[in-house]
């Protein structure tokens, strides 16, 4: 990424993305992730980046941006179905995963 301009200069002074993202939630580019569909210049270090599955976390380190700045140019992207945004444990509704929580407890405890 060109360190000459400053990173909120490239999400136009946002600092809130349509999505919500968590540090932990996984990216990875999607099959429409291709070059010609890549107009600005760090979404096609994001799309590198992403090649493989990432953290929000991971982007923002791996970009040297704010992680509020990986944020907003991730859910650009999302929003142009030029990544996959992953569920997160924390978006499912589903009590099972508090249920095992509980029981993943319960068991360390008995140890």
């Amino acid at each position: 990424m060109s360190t000459s301009i400053r990173p909120y200069a490239w999400t136009g002074g946002r600092t809130r993305s349509n999505h919500h993202l968590e540090l932990e939630t996984l990216v990875t580019a999607s099959e429409f992730c291709t070059p010609e569909r890549l107009r600005r210049t760090e979404h096609h270090s994001i799309a590198e980046i992403c090649r493989h599955p990432r953290s929000v976390a991971e982007v923002g380190a791996m970009l040297g941006v704010p992680l509020g700045v990986a944020k907003v140019l991730l859910g650009d992207m999302a929003d142009l179905g030029l990544i996959t945004v992953h569920e997160t444990v924390s978006d499912s509704t589903s009590s099972s995963h508090f249920l095992l929580m509980e029981r993943v407890l319960s068991g360390l405890r008995r140890l």
